[in-house]
């Protein structure tokens, strides 16, 4: 991993307290969406797919800082959307950082260079930048000629002046492990601190659904990716744990408390990801109402092929806790690229399908 030992020790206090006291269900990462509003329209994006009144609504400085507060997750990202388009996005930088929380803004860095004298170098503060492969790649990606370059001017102009820099790489239909080998490669010399990198989730509110990458294909694409990374040494800013299972050699169930979400509806059920399921008022409502057992690869067909990290990455965790020495293994051998992968479990929401639609099969009775 990437992160850096400060970061690193206040989140493993973070966990070892939530153990302490027993919590079962405890917050890892916050997802804090101020604005669903952006200045690019990419095939694969289900955020954007909104009225102009939805896509206007800002969530304000206080409303921002409040659930930080009442989330109290030691991490907060802050995806979008275009977080940069909000005219208050400084000093929403300026109270999580105040509160000590590791904050990651995340962008498509088209407004960076202009608005990066607005922001302070700090060891709480990273730029994320959203970079889906090399330029060719990346712009197919996000629908627009042109982007990759300012990106990573941008990315450059931010690392000159001190700032934490990381890269985030969505993989999608007609990726090649040489062509994400490629696109690392370059990332690491940009100088960037680390990259996060997972398969696109499909979006029911996707402009596209052929973009997308699923099941026994998003295993063998990780496999040949960290195949290749033996000899190599990128920084992967995720647990030796998550990029285990991406590599098809863990069986994880989701944790979407992990990564509770924040945005202009109010605390959205149950993830990041699914933009329908309803919203709660407040994150001890979403805790304590959310019909939990409803979601999850094996439970419901909205969920069957994901496995981003928003919803995975805290099941990782959880497993690195239970199992350090595993953790610590997969760690020092990388994932493992060969041999059998793990079952997956038999999805249930199948069965329950086919109950329900026979049910629902008109009888007529007459005498």
């Amino acid at each position: 991993m990437s992160v850096p030992l400060r970061q690193q020790l206040a989140v493993g206090s973070y966990l070892i307290k939530q153990k302490i006291k027993g919590v079962k269900k405890y917050p890892l990462v916050l997802m804090l969406e101020p604005l669903f509003r952006c200045n690019l329209a990419c095939a694969g994006c289900g955020k954007i797919d909104y009225p102009d009144d939805i896509l206007d609504k800002r969530l304000s400085v206080e409303e921002c800082l409040a659930a930080v507060d009442e989330c109290g997750a030691p991490m907060v990202s802050i995806p979008g959307g275009e977080p940069l388009i909000h005219k208050e996005m400084p000093q929403i930088v300026e109270g999580i950082v105040a509160r000590k929380k590791f904050v990651y803004l995340c962008t498509n860095a088209l407004l960076l260079r202009k608005r990066i004298n607005d922001y302070t170098p700090s060891p709480y503060l990273t730029f994320s930048v959203h970079l889906d492969g090399l330029k060719d790649r990346h712009d197919a990606s996000v629908c627009q000629e042109g982007v990759f370059d300012i990106a990573v001017e941008a990315i450059k102009l931010a690392l000159g002046k001190g700032f934490r820099v990381t890269v985030n790489c969505t993989l999608f239909q007609g990726e090649t492990p040489d062509e994400v080998a490629e696109f690392l490669d370059y990332a690491m010399e940009l100088g960037v601190e680390g990259i996060t990198i997972a398969p696109g989730f499909s979006y029911e509110r996707a402009p596209k659904q052929d973009v997308f990458i699923k099941g026994l294909d998003v295993k063998n694409l990780f496999r040949g990716i960290f195949k290749i990374g033996k000899t190599r040494k990128w920084k992967l800013n995720h647990s030796s744990l998550y990029l285990d299972y991406l590599a098809g050699n863990q069986n994880y169930d989701c944790t979407p408390w992990g990564n509770p979400t924040r945005n202009v509806f109010g605390w959205q059920k149950p993830c990041y990801l699914l933009a329908d399921e309803g919203n709660a008022n407040s994150f001890k409502e979403l805790l304590d109402d959310t019909p939990w057992d409803k979601y999850g690869t094996v439970k419901n067909p909205k969920c069957a092929n994901c496995m981003a990290h928003c919803g995975y990455e805290a099941t990782a965790v959880e497993d690195t806790l239970a199992h350090p020495l595993k953790a610590l293994w997969a760690a020092v051998r990388g994932p493992k690229t060969s041999g059998e992968m793990v079952a997956e479990k038999k999805p249930e929401f199948v069965a329950s399908y086919k109950k329900s639609a026979i049910s629902e099969i008109p009888v007529k009775v007459e005498s």
